[in-house]
């Protein structure tokens, strides 16, 4: 990103005045006037349900002794919790620059807070009849913001459901690959007459998704013309035959020239792969990690790996692409892993592409016009210093051509946790995933998209969940509809943000220089910027990080000290060189002063960075002519010549060894 400053005349954009409690808790009486206005509905709705039963509660009941007793202990412990969530995260504050959360957005929260009482459980219509079908029609939203089809109307429409977190929705998403994979295999294996089956194994464990669809659907329409003894004898003798009733390994020891499925992931992916991999017992072990350049997946690697995976008939379950990694921001080229896919299909090697848009996902309201077609990068550009990048911006342009999407609600959605979400292109291979519970599903399976999703819980991998948080994620999408024009305004400002976070950071190399080197070590694709500093004559990695330490100490949460002693908030990650690779690493050292040959010494296997999530829009207040930003810089620039005065006294420090 550019290090020119943004033009200082704007006008105040008073929706988002609006859209948060606030820093100060500004809109206190608006949420007040909310939550009071809708108890009150809440117990008018609990009154006038039978008006003519007595209430259960006597009038009396408050003044005996052993109703203020019990009274007096719930306004103890919650007097107790209050005090104590007095040392929680200070996330409202424009202060607070580390990890992935910022303040709530009051649709958001005030829709969760008013469904609470309610308490319905998604996982079916019969718990809840309200927020079920707004679980689903967010989906849809995501669909629409994410460029899938979302007409529920067309046969083809995505499909998208809540999780507690991107973690589950990256789990469903492997469990969904792996069904429609591994379903055209059963179906030969089970000798099902009249369809045109592939003419091996390989081949049908290597059909293009629509292909596998498309022969589910073939599959479903046979069913439907049989007699319902025959209909049933088939059911069962097709499921005998499905990687979910077999298991892996039976199921691999059936088809002996197939292998288990590889999932290929960049190496900064995030830790949730590994536990899906775990948790679905694939194995750690197949998990292949494929490696980046500048923090971003190398597309040349991946395409090295698939070749040599399709001379081996290695299968692969899913290649997966990430949309604004946790740890730095950066956005993989998803055009180039569907480029990847295509040349691979020629090979007779294909799989499912997954995006892990947990973090980047919400920015995608910024390419997005208000009919949901795709804005032009000229288009996007004309906001900003820089952004996007012609990268960035092919590839949130591509997003509507891969298999499915993880986007997280709970961050950049500005929601409460846990709202993530899981969204696949073509809802039909939800099918693979269905279950049956007598006691909660009743009713045979309908070709109405919405009314079929009102048993939920039937395609996801949870039984209970909340049904507030789906009335959240709804409302939030209704006030704030997925564009531009209407939610894109919060990413636009925390952007716009992150150019003047990247400015502010080459003035602070100017004015440190001497002192301590100061560098972005790759330009931030999003608003996540990452800063890596090190004392002027300083040669090892291992001093480097202790004095990064040192700074970082200042920057966390204390829950011994109060909070207001600190003057600003921030988190820090790490620099790897098998995350870099040599060249990449290379440059970082040198322009920082470091010596190559001291990484690995002492346990110094990786460098310490600050990490800086930059979420809050009221980081740059130019009504009130305040920048948290340059603030933040003239507190760094304080402390880092404090610590540099202390680390110069050391002998490592002062030598370089």
């Amino acid at each position: 990103m550019n290090a020119s400053p943004l033009p200082a005349n704007e006008p105040r954009d008073h929706t988002l005045d609006a859209c948060f409690l606030g820093p100060y808790g500004e809109n206190d009486a608006l949420l007040e006037k909310l939550l009071v206005e809708f108890l009150r509905d809440h117990v008018y709705w609990r009154r006038n349900f039978h008006p003519e039963d007595p209430p259960a509660i006597g009038t009396a009941a408050a003044r005996h002794p052993d109703y203020l007793a019990f009274e007096s202990r719930m306004r103890r412990e919650l007097h107790l919790l209050s005090a104590q969530l007095k040392k929680s995260v200070p996330f409202h504050s424009p202060r607070y620059i580390g990890h992935m959360a910022s303040d709530l957005l009051l649709p958001g929260l005030a829709a969760q807070m008013l469904t609470l009482p309610y308490n319905p459980n998604n996982v079916s219509e019969d718990a809840a009849p309200v927020t079920v079908d707004m679980e689903v029609q967010a989906g849809l939203q995501l669909a629409r913001m994410l460029g899938y089809p979302h007409d529920p109307a067309q046969p083809a429409c995505a499909f998208g459901h809540l999780t507690s977190g991107g973690t589950l929705a990256n789990y469903q998403a492997l469990r969904l690959a792996l069904a429609l994979k591994a379903f055209p295999v059963a179906l030969r294996a089970a000798q099902v007459p009249d369809l045109e089956l592939p003419g091996d194994d390989w081949t049908a464990f290597n059909l293009p998704q629509a292909e596998g669809i498309a022969l589910l659907e073939t599959w479903q329409g046979w069913l439907a013309a049989q007699a319902p003894v025959e209909r049933r004898r088939w059911i069962a003798r097709v499921e005998r035959e499905r990687i979910e009733q077999r298991g892996l390994v039976d199921f691999f020891a059936t088809h002996p020239g197939l292998h288990v499925p590889k999932v290929l992931v960049p190496i900064t992916a995030h830790y949730s792969w590994s536990k899906g991999a775990k948790l679905l017992g694939l194995g750690r072990d197949q998990l292949e990690l494929v490696p980046t350049t500048g923090m971003r997946l190398d597309a040349d690697a991946l395409r090295d790996t698939l070749a040599r995976f399709a001379r081996e008939r290695q299968s692969v379950l899913m290649a997966v692409a990430v949309l604004g990694g946790t740890e730095y921001g950066t956005i993989d080229p998803i055009d180039a892993v569907l480029a990847a896919r295509e040349e691979s299909r020629r090979a007779g090697l294909d799989f499912a592409v997954h995006v892990d848009a947990a973090w980047g996902g919400y920015l995608a309201t910024l390419f997005r016009r208000e009919d949901g077609s795709l804005r032009n990068r000229e288009e996007v550009a004309a906001d900003y210093v820089a952004f996007p990048s012609p990268a960035v911006h092919a590839a949130f342009a591509a997003l509507g051509d891969t298999d499915s999407i993880t986007v997280d609600p709970h961050k950049l959605g500005y929601l409460p946790y846990g709202s993530g979400a899981f969204v696949c292109r073509d809802h039909r291979a939800m099918a693979l995933l269905a279950e049956r519970a007598d006691y909660v599903f009743h009713g045979e399976a309908t070709g109405d998209y919405l009314t079929r999703y009102r048993s939920l819980g039937q395609y996801i991998p949870e039984g209970s969940k909340s049904g507030a948080a789906a009335a959240a994620v709804y409302v939030m999408h209704k006030v704030l509809p997925l564009d531009h024009t209407q939610f894109g305004r919060l990413p636009r400002a925390t952007v716009r943000a992150a150019e003047a976070f990247c400015a502010g950071a080459s003035r602070l190399a100017l004015e440190l220089a001497g002192c301590a080197r100061v560098l972005v070590p790759f330009a931030p694709d999003s608003n996540l910027v990452c800063l890596a500093l090190n004392p002027t004559g300083n040669t090892r990695v291992d001093s480097a990080n202790t004095f990064l330490r040192a700074l970082h100490d200042e920057l966390r949460i204390d829950p011994t000290h109060p909070l207001q002693l600190k003057e600003f908030f921030g988190s820090v990650t790490s620099l790897r060189p098998d995350l870099l690779g040599p060249a990449e690493t290379a440059r970082i050292l040198d322009a920082l002063g470091l010596d190559p040959v001291t990484l690995g010494d002492d346990g110094a296997d990786r460098l310490l960075i600050l990490r800086h999530t930059l979420m809050n829009p009221y980081l740059i207040d130019r009504e009130n002519g305040i920048s948290y930003i340059e603030r933040y810089f003239d507190f760094l620039a304080q402390r880092v010549r404090v610590l540099a005065r202390g680390a110069s006294g050391h002998p490592s420090a002062a030598t370089g060894g």
